[in-house]
């Protein structure tokens, strides 16, 4: 019996032993980096940080898990020091270090790190370059994208996006134009953010030529890129490109729908918007803040009033969407256009009461309506609160001179423009441009420093006689005079 016994202790104590020298030389560490990762995760840090304390053996993955939980929950200090702490670094330690540092903005600090990186690779590179464009420092992503000694097309793509999304929308198309001579592979991220540049320089036939691509290569199918192409002719007002976009898709989800509405709001299209807000209303996808932006857009360049106070009701009692700016604007300027001065300003006061951030565009709104049905009492304070949240808002001035000389008061129309001389306000110019022949031409008002100014001048003289002559020999009399 004791020998038996004796024989089974033997056998456990040897499995032990066993097992003991397993976990020591190849520790199983997986369950528990995991664990240490899902607690970080839902932001159970402490639990995180006590099965960390007590792991008698940890690997790169470990320190990485607590490193990346550390700068998901916030803790940037205590990252960094666990990176110090790491007794041995990987490619993943740094990209983890990079990305969590992106990801809070700390941009040249990541930078600092890959500098002194020995696994710098595309990838880090690639983070940071997003790191630059998400403070707006174009320049600095440009030059480090400049001095990559290897591209791919994801770093192809985060460029052509991040110029897009920082108004160097042309500086993407001619990166665009690069990438597909280097016979680099397009994605379709690459045809979503061409199209999105196309959308940004109101350039139909840029978004054409693109479309064309995105058919030859066969990612059409794609709702992410049909929903790019869609908003591209939205913008660029080729509405019936558009439409015919929309009703060719298998799919929509809530961007095609908002593409859509907003496109035909924009475009003065309100019945066909609110029509096609209808139809949205009977699938699943249920509307958004943006949907309703356009919905309003689309009572308000129609002047449907009531229409407009109905979906501002059902907006904000049905789909239980508190109203933003961008919703109060819309509807103020629906009732401003039809002189309902006193029901705007009611929306206004409840925004200010619910706490809702009155931006800039709602005071311009209204001001503007009060100098059009001459409302100058109530212009005047909008005018003045206007000013406060823009002080170099040219247009605001104006406005405000006008009022003032239209209600008799000179002394005042005065002070308004030493204000603007003591600010350094200057009234801006004019500007237009069109497209010809794939290029884009820009006028300024009061500047002759286009190449073919003197020619367009010489041309838009003769039409001016020969509009002369017409109206002469038709009326009797002269009724077209030059600008």
């Amino acid at each position: 019996m004791f020998s038996i016994l004796k024989f089974k202790l033997l056998a456990v104590s040897t499995k032990a032993w066993y097992h003991a020298c397993t976990v020591k030389t190849l520790p199983n560490l997986k369950p528990i980096n995991s664990k240490i990762s899902t607690l970080m995760r839902n932001g159970f840090v402490a639990e995180a940080q006590k099965v960390f304390a007590k792991m008698p053996e940890r690997n790169t993955v470990t320190w990485n898990a607590m490193i990346s939980g550390y700068f998901r929950n916030g803790n940037i200090i205590k990252a960094l020091q666990l990176f110090d702490e790491m007794p041995e670094r990987d490619i993943f330690s740094y990209n983890t270090m990079i990305s969590g540092l992106t990801r809070n903005g700390l941009i040249r600090e990541c930078h600092a790190i890959i500098e002194k990186s020995p696994f710098r690779d595309i990838v880090s590179q690639t983070n940071l370059i997003i790191g630059y464009f998400s403070i707006g420092e174009v320049v600095n992503a440009v030059k480090l994208f400049d001095l990559m000694p290897t591209y791919d097309t994801t770093v192809f793509n985060v460029m052509i996006f991040g110029l897009g999304e920082n108004d160097h929308s042309e500086d993407g198309m001619k990166l665009f134009i690069r990438m597909k001579k280097g016979n680099l592979p397009l994605d379709e991220s690459t045809y979503t953010s061409v199209q999105t540049i196309c959308s940004n320089l109101a350039s139909l036939d840029l978004g054409k030529q693109t479309h064309a691509l995105v058919i030859k290569s066969g990612i059409n199918c794609f709702i992410p890129v049909s929903n790019a192409m869609l908003t591209m002719y939205a913008r660029c007002g080729g509405l019936d490109f558009a439409l015919l976009e929309f009703f060719s898709m298998s799919n929509h989800d809530i961007i095609s729908w908002n593409s859509i509405i907003c496109g035909l709001a924009y475009h003065g299209h309100g019945e066909k918007a609110l029509e096609m807000f209808k139809r949205m209303t009977l699938t699943k996808v249920k509307p958004n803040h943006i949907t309703f932006v356009g919905v309003l857009s689309a009572c308000s360049h129609t002047g449907l009033v009531e229409e407009g106070k109905y979906y501002f009701n059902i907006m904000q009692y049905e789909h239980l969407i508190k109203p933003t700016s961008e919703h109060c604007t819309c509807i103020i300027d629906l009732f401003s256009r039809f002189g309902l001065i006193h029901e705007a300003v009611g929306i206004l006061k409840n925004m200010i009461a619910d706490g809702t951030e009155v931006s800039a565009s709602v005071w311009g709104a209204l001001l503007g309506a009060c100098r059009l049905h001459k409302e100058y009492e109530v212009g005047k304070l909008v005018g003045e609160r206007m000013l406060e949240l823009e002080p170099s808002n040219t247009g605001a001035y104006m406005i405000l001179k006008d009022m003032y000389l239209q209600s008799g008061n000179k002394k005042e129309a005065a002070n308004v423009l030493v204000r603007m001389k003591e600010k350094a306000v200057k009234k801006q110019p004019g500007c237009s441009w069109t497209e010809v022949n794939n290029g884009g031409h820009v006028f300024v008002a009061g500047e002759s420093s286009h190449p073919r100014f003197q020619n367009i001048v010489f041309h838009l003289d003769l039409i001016y006689k020969e509009m002369d002559v017409v109206c002469r020999s038709k009326t009797g009399f002269f009724i077209y005079s030059k600008i």
